[in-house]
């Protein structure tokens, strides 16, 4: 069974991290999206508190696909809003093609690049620091106490890294380590989105300007692929923008989940939302 938590009261709004993170990336956001939401954060498989991701020969894509709708299930959740970033973006992309959610929002999600070659770039990131994480081993504790140290773990993922403190950091470096062997095979996995999501199904995808994982020029493939979906540039953030900008990132998951925007959604719009850098 999936680790999770559950908080506030309203139409339930799934929250889904990235890969090699864990539900508490969405600490930022909780207290804003539970004043009008019911909350569910969740750890994917083989990541946070959850159990070892095991393919056991199966795709790896169908069993994700296949244990996160079992989750659903358990916590009967019938078609919530779902949101997730990165990894958690895809995740939720998924659901919407298969039926299971209300409406997607997608923050910088997985999928969207165009060829193999494209991907090993995140690739390259992932395994590096995949090894600097080996390397560093038991000195984390040390590391994470400086602002130094921060900007180098997370540098790459968020405009502001100072804004993380100590003691999350440090459970995010050991939450990167217990996803390492989940991370292999994701990777190896890896493959771009290209599923039809019904056109009732109100889809944002909302990329990040200063994305250096998935690259902003993978929105653009995402416009293609996903026409009839809202289309929103977060400015002055990175590829998890949850500490850069809390207030903007909430705000683009409560539009995103509106019952309004879910009993109305027709056709495809393009938005740009700005946030102090």
């Amino acid at each position: 069974m999936l680790a999770f938590e559950r908080h506030g009261s309203g139409e339930p709004l799934v929250l889904v991290h990235g890969i090699t993170h864990r539900r508490q990336v969405w600490y930022p956001v909780l207290d804003q999206l539970a004043e009008q939401r019911e909350v569910i954060l969740v750890d994917l498989p083989g990541h946070g508190q959850s159990p070892p991701f095991v393919a056991d020969g199966r795709p790896v894509v169908e069993l994700l696909r296949a244990q996160f709708s079992q989750f659903l299930i358990e916590q009967l959740l019938d078609r919530p809003h779902i949101a997730g970033n990165s990894l958690g973006g895809r995740v939720a992309l998924e659901a919407g093609a298969a039926g299971d959610a209300r409406s997607v929002t997608a923050l910088s999600p997985a999928g969207f690049w165009r060829t193999g070659a494209s991907f090993a770039y995140t690739r390259r990131l992932f395994t590096s620091a995949a090894a600097v994480s080996e390397r560093i081993g038991p000195r984390a504790a040390v590391l994470v106490r400086s602002r130094a140290g921060r900007t180098l773990m997370y540098g790459v993922l968020t405009s502001h890294p100072a804004r993380i403190s100590p003691d999350h950091a440090l459970g995010d470096f050991r939450a990167f380590q217990y996803a390492r062997p989940a991370l292999r095979l994701l990777l190896d996995a890896a493959t771009p989105f290209a599923d039809d999501i019904p056109c009732d199904v109100p889809v944002t995808i909302a990329w990040a300007a200063r994305d250096l994982v998935l690259p902003l020029w993978q929105a653009g493939v995402a416009r293609e692929v996903l026409p009839h979906a809202v289309h929103v540039t977060m400015r002055g953030v990175g590829h998890v923008p949850m500490f850069d900008d809390p207030a903007l990132v909430a705000e683009v998951l409560l539009r995103g989940s509106a019952p309004v925007a879910v009993a109305g959604h027709q056709g495809a719009r393009t938005a740009a939302t700005s946030a102090t850098a």
